[in-house]
């Protein structure tokens, strides 16, 4: 029988995560809610014991709150292209962007072991405001030196802005990261962008605490403003 758990879920009610005040409150643009629809849970309760050897953050059990964001703000990742540091050893690279993130056998694309990576192609420079991404969520398995980079140049040497990074040893080589680990749910892990503007979106990672030592990606969502 499948079993659900129960903090996967957004709150009926929106919750502004910064509030504005003063006379510049009121210049501010329209917001809206982050346009996000989480894919169902699959599992029950909360991970109680933190894996061996990770920095592993807890989870809250609690819905997370909802960011607002410019109005118009949409994924942009949707269907766009995918590319990888070495080609999937099982699925496509287009199981990533093609807005299924319910976990499920052949929903999710797998790379090889050790750091791998996968970048997508927003097909112009956009306003970025969140990423929200999905390794692996059928089990609350932990993922290592999980890095986020933002950039205009496709290969990632100029002009590259990290935010997200939880590699703490520098195992990758990219930098030492000040961010957790964190178990996979059906939340997926949200990092805001805070409105840099950047065609393309690199994720790494390298291996989990699953049964195997394969990298796995479900799904990534960008949201931001379209291109003008």
């Amino acid at each position: 029988m499948q079993k659900r758990y129960a903090f996967g879920v957004w709150s009926a009610v929106p919750i502004i995560l910064a509030a504005a005040c003063g006379p510049a409150a009121a210049r501010q643009e329209a917001t809206i809610p982050l346009p996000l629809k989480l894919p169902r849970p699959v599992f029950a309760g909360t991970p109680k014991e933190v894996p061996a050897g990770t920095t592993v953050e807890k989870p809250s059990g609690k819905p997370r709150p909802i960011p607002q964001v410019p109005a118009g703000t949409i994924n942009l990742a949707l269907k766009k292209k995918v590319t990888a540091s070495k080609a999937p050893f099982g699925g496509s690279l287009e199981l990533i962007t093609d807005g299924n993130k319910e976990a499920r056998e052949g929903t999710a694309v797998e790379l090889q072991p050790r750091l791998q990576w996968v970048q997508v192609d927003l097909g112009a420079s956009c306003e970025l405001h969140y990423v929200v991404f999905w390794h692996f969520h059928m089990e609350p398995v932990v993922y290592h030196d999980v890095i986020v980079q933002l950039s205009n140049d496709p290969d990632f040497i100029d002009g590259v802005t990290t935010i997200f990074n939880n590699d703490q040893d520098n195992t990758a080589g990219l930098g030492i990261g000040k961010d957790r680990e964190y178990f996979e749910t059906s939340e997926g892990k949200l990092v805001a962008a805070k409105g840099i503007k950047a065609r393309y979106a690199r994720f790494y990672s390298r291996g989990s605490t699953y049964n195997d030592p394969l990298n796995r990606y479900t799904e990534i969502e960008i949201y931001g403003l379209p291109a003008r």
